[in-house]
């Protein structure tokens, strides 16, 4: 990557845990990504009909210290998401992103641990997260298989499905398929990416395929949609090199249980460093599982539950400990 490359981040933030997030998020990537040059959007959805409570930021001072650590509030209109499918909100914001400007979205229960710049992503061949496990689709036992529900979809767009397989997995194996989880994707133009994932997210949401009549669309549809657009845009699985982004560099931690049960020690010291100062404690005390978990010592016992050179293989498992020990906050 060269060293003038420069790009927009967005995350989502609203009233609730994301807008607590979205400051763990800001302050991370000030503290540990300095040579970051470009643009920090916090998405804000406004109210409407689509949102039956104001969805704002309704903290104030959360407010001023998000502007304080350099981010930008960016208020966007819901209008096919809202309430109903709150995932819908990466869709929806990133056509309010400035045109023509690479952008990368990361989920808000994201963690910087260093210099983002350091990524080499190449903008015109997006990608997103490979950090996932088989979620959908859901086989049914006489129903339609892996190939023929993907490739209904890729039909159903004009896509070609056989350049996105990976053929060093056996047919029917999930990971043959193209999918990721949507905690991060980029790409050179938001609204280019928006408008298309947008356009295939509508679609499958109001005449799926018939293949995939017996499959679950919440809360997958965003990760459902997302492979089609990456391939449509001529993206793929290999266009970052391995372990930086959901790795050294970035940690989608998703919830602070999972995050002190099964994440690596770096990460954790990251995460004390950075809540430590006491403009970000003041603010992110006050959303109860980010007082336990860090600054009332839950995270620490949360840790001693779980062996870390053995650890569940399936992530259902680890939430199944947390639950029985009382140890799961979000």
């Amino acid at each position: 990557m060269e060293e003038h490359q420069t790009f927009n981040i967005v995350i989502v933030g609203q009233s609730g845990r994301l807008q607590y997030e979205a400051v763990l998020f800001a302050a991370s990537l000030r503290a540990n990504s300095p040579g970051f040059k470009g643009r920090l959007f916090v998405a804000e959805p406004q109210p409407g009909p689509l949102w039956p409570q104001d969805p704002r930021i309704d903290n104030e001072d959360l407010r001023i210290l998000l502007t304080s650590l350099g981010a930008e509030i960016l208020p966007f209109e819901s209008r096919h998401f809202g309430a109903s499918y709150g995932y819908g909100n990466k869709i929806e914001c990133l056509r309010f992103l400035p045109e023509g400007e690479a952008f990368v979205f990361f989920d808000s229960d994201t963690l910087i641990m260093d210099e983002v710049t350091r990524v080499p992503f190449d903008f015109a061949r997006p990608t997103a997260s490979l950090r996932r496990e088989g979620t959908w689709p859901v086989i049914e036992l006489y129903g339609p298989g892996y190939t023929e529900i993907w490739k209904s979809l890729y039909d159903r767009f004009g896509l070609t499905f056989e350049t996105s397989l990976d053929h060093e997995w056996p047919d029917e194996f999930w990971r043959r398929y193209l999918y990721f989880n949507a905690g991060f994707f980029f790409y050179r133009c938001p609204r280019i990416f928006g408008q298309l994932f947008l356009d295939i997210a509508l679609s499958i949401r109001v005449d799926p395929p018939a293949a995939l009549v017996c499959q679950p669309l919440d809360p997958w549809l965003d990760q459902i949609a997302l492979p089609l657009v990456i391939h449509a845009l001529g993206g793929g699985r290999d266009t970052l090199p391995e372990g930086l982004l959901d790795g050294q560099i970035s940690c989608h931690y998703r919830m602070l249980p999972l995050l002190y049960a099964r994440e690596k020690e770096a990460v954790i010291t990251a995460l004390e460093a950075v809540t430590g100062p006491n403009k970000i404690k003041k603010v992110l005390k006050n959303y109860e599982p980010m007082k336990r978990m860090i600054y009332q010592g839950r995270g620490k016992k949360v840790r001693e539950l779980f062996d870390q050179t053995d650890l569940p293989r399936k992530e259902q498992a680890i939430r199944n400990r947390l639950k029985r020990a009382g140890f799961w906050l979000r």
